[in-house]
């Protein structure tokens, strides 16, 4: 391996340097510029492939800017660099000639020796990568190379979504069944040429195993390791972020929290990106000091520097995670909790409820998001069902139609739309569970039928038509929340008079249900459902002898009271008094300031003072953004959102407001623009298409950051560095 700059009077090598050296480009064009600015005559018949094998050059070569420092690891080089630094031999007087003669013939000499003794050098793919450090012996190469073989099979098969194990492992082996994928493209790439995998295993002690299974888990972690600290690289440069925690997944039989981060890199982009999966076992205590210590220990940040949290989670372990969200909250009060942006207030508020017939709500309303997304069939069923019940109605039949095309039931009317839909959406269930033309297979009847049980029981109405009402009073304010960011400044104003509503709803909740339960009365005799108790509560408590509780009694005391104080319990602790202070500084965004007519109030802000670069000039500084556009900008259209703001080229000389906008950029209540909300829907697309069977923590975070880049170089020295013990002619057992 060449250890020595190939540039005339140059004598850095790379083993006694602590400077980057480059292989020359496999470009011609550029390879021959290279060659040209080195002076070296006796590598301008070499091909470019050679010099890229046998020839580097230090970084002193290379002006600052062209050189790139993507990780503490590694130094790159920008695609279009030409070294343009060197002693120029024509500027050397004559009588240096016969030393630069001498030196020429030196540095051949080296080179010829460097290519003896380095004939199988591993190359860079790019060929840029930076390289230093002592000199390896063959075996020593030859281990590195193995491994880096494996690793890169390891990143394929997360990039392409293949699983570690594609079969049962009780099944028997033989020579045509590899219940391993991984061994199986090992032996793939074997059969296909890597004479460094064909040695390593033809004298190893037990062919049949490429790799040990605790050596594969070791090498998941390891480039699941440099992946994430390639991806938090840029988070580490801006220090502020938030976090949000997804619904639970099931990985390896069990439950575990996606955890994704937020933040606004160099460039003043908002990202959001996955980080990985948290396991979820314990109690919320353990939980909450786990996230902390990953955040803190494995992934090198400070919650110290978290300023916003957001949850999201269905079925019977929400109540556990908004524990775990609200004990973050207690102990990092700066990490304001807030609602997710990629989910409605509605549907975040619903899935909170810890109550029976409310899950059983959301639960049944996700079946049928399933269920219609199966087939086009299954949907044209339910538009004709709509047809049937809206006769006489062709402008509100076409109207759901058209919202059936849509994910109706994650939006903020999606339980308006479900008593509108309630007796078509039970009549296309009986029709395809009655299967009558044999259209459907066995599953899809069962599941018709299953939906359709639900569908047909009172509690299930009731709930709906409760669920419909009360949340009605907060749709227009979630929906501001997703809104543009002047919709978000003033729904924080506008909480106080949706509170308000809903108190008043509660003081007067009699009136409110009797109301509500004369509504699902109604619904319930056009589909004759009968209007009873649910037996799971005569099976909890039994009344006295005598004793006869009536529906609407039952209903008021478990269902109506329960959930409109549930909602305004929500509402009051999502939206403390940090996070409206949050809401309430996005008047800085111009547009805001425009329809407030420049008069704002600034405490709002107070709470980020220890994030400005200079808290003691924010007044002075704000005073000076008022009059820049209140002023200065006469038939300009005012920036109307913060990433508006940020891109504007004098938004630098305003660095407190520059400051503010990146906090408040990141907090999740804010809606990410639609490249920024890749990370999120690969992960349900992984989820999707991966059997909880088949999913892989490590192999995920690969398949979900895609667009992260992988250097297998580092992957290697980083695997090797974390397990030393292991020695070049080590077996797998």
């Amino acid at each position: 391996m060449p250890n020595f700059c190939a540039a005339l009077h140059c004598s850095r090598m790379s083993s006694h340097s602590v400077l980057a050296f480059f292989r020359f480009p496999r470009d011609p064009e550029r390879c021959k510029k290279w060659v040209e600015n080195c002076c070296r005559s006796d590598l301008r018949d070499k091909t470019p492939e050679h010099l890229n094998k046998y020839h580097r050059l230090c970084a002193r070569h290379f002006e600052p800017d062209l050189i790139l420092k993507t990780s503490p690891f590694r130094t790159v080089l920008k695609d279009t660099a030409i070294p343009t630094i060197f002693d120029h031999p024509s500027r050397k007087r004559a009588n240096d000639q016969e030393a630069e003669d001498d030196a020429t013939k030196a540095k051949v000499k080296k080179v010829e020796e460097e290519e003896n003794m380095d004939k199988d050098a591993s190359q860079s793919a790019n060929g840029q990568d930076a390289d230093g450090g002592p000199q390896l012996s063959d075996e020593e190469r030859e281990h590195r190379e193995y491994l880096r073989s494996l690793f890169d099979v390891v990143i394929m098969m997360g990039r392409q979504n293949i699983p570690l194990h594609g079969h049962s492992e009780k099944q028997p082996r033989n020579k045509s069944f590899t219940p391993s994928n991984f061994q199986a493209l090992l032996e793939y790439r074997i059969n296909a040429g890597d004479e460094v995998l064909r040695r390593k295993f033809e004298t190893s002690a037990v062919n049949l195993e490429y790799c040990s299974s605790t050596q594969l888990q070791q090498m998941l972690e390891v480039s699941e390791k440099c992946v994430r600290e390639e991806l938090l690289g840029d988070v580490k440069e801006v220090r502020l972020f938030s976090l949000v925690m997804d619904n639970l997944v099931e990985i390896s039989g069990e439950n575990h929290l996606p955890l994704f981060i937020r933040f606004v890199d160099q460039t003043n982009c908002l990202r959001e990106e996955f980080l990985g999966f948290l396991l979820f076992e314990g109690e919320v205590e353990a939980i909450s000091e786990c996230l902390a210590t990953e955040v803190t220990e494995k992934y090198g940040m400070r919650m110290e520097d978290c300023r916003g949290q957001a949850y999201f989670s269905t079925g019977v372990y929400a109540f556990k995670v908004k524990a775990v969200a609200v004990r973050l909250s207690e102990q990092y009060p700066l990490a304001v909790l807030t609602p997710s942006s990629s989910h409605s207030l509605n549907i975040f508020l619903a899935n909170s409820m810890n109550f029976t017939s409310v899950q059983l709500v959301m639960s049944t309303l996700k079946k049928m998001d399933e269920f219609f997304s199966k087939s086009p069939s299954l949907q044209d069923q339910l538009e004709n069902a709509i047809s049937i019940y809206y006769q006489g109605n062709e402008e509100k039949a076409a109207l759901l139609k058209e919202t059936c095309r849509t994910n109706w039931t994650e939006q903020h009317d999606a339980f308006e739309m479900a008593v509108d839909l309630l007796e078509s959406l039970l009549l296309c269930m009986d029709s395809v569970h009655d299967n009558e033309e044999l259209k459907w297979s066995d599953e899809v009847a069962h599941n018709a039928f299953v939906i359709s049980e639900a569908l047909s029981d009172f509690e299930f109405v009731m709930t709906l038509v409760v669920l419909k009402n009360t949340l009605s009073f907060s749709r227009a304010f979630g929906k501001n929340l997703q809104g543009q960011t002047s919709e978000v400044f003033f729904a924080a104003s506008s909480l106080t008079a949706v509170l308000h509503s809903l108190n008043e709803v509660l003081e007067n909740i009699e009136v409110y249900h009797e109301f509500w339960f004369e509504e699902a009365v109604n619904l319930a005799a056009a589909l004759e459902i009968p209007v009873k108790i649910p037996r799971l509560f005569f099976r909890k408590q039994r009344p006295n002898d005598g004793e006869e509780i009536q529906p609407e009694t039952y209903y008021k005391v478990h269902l109506t009271f329960p959930v409109v104080n549930h909602v305004i319990k929500e509402l009051n602790d999502v939206f403390s008094e940090n996070h409206l202070n949050a809401l309430k500084s996005l008047f800085l965004v111009p547009a805001i300031m425009g329809q407030l007519r420049f008069n704002t109030e600034e405490t709002s802000m107070d709470i980020y003072k220890s994030d400005l670069p200079n808290p003691d000039t924010l007044p002075t500084e704000l005073n000076c953004w008022k009059i820049k556009w209140k002023h200065g900008t006469k038939n300009v259209t005012l920036p109307a959102t913060i990433y508006e703001t940020l891109q504007l080229s004098d938004v630098k000389f305003f660095p407190n407001v520059c400051a503010l906008l990146k906090v408040l950029c990141c907090l999740p209540v804010l809606s990410l623009a639609e490249k920024c909300s890749s990370a999120r829907r690969r992960l349900t697309a992984y989820l999707q298409d991966t059997p909880a069977i088949h999913r892989n923590k490590s192999l995920a975070v690969f398949n979900i950051n895609c667009g992260v880049g992988t250097d297998l170089d580092l992957m290697v020295e980083t695997y090797l560095k974390m397990y030393p013990n292991k020695e070049p002619t080590e077996r797998p057992a």
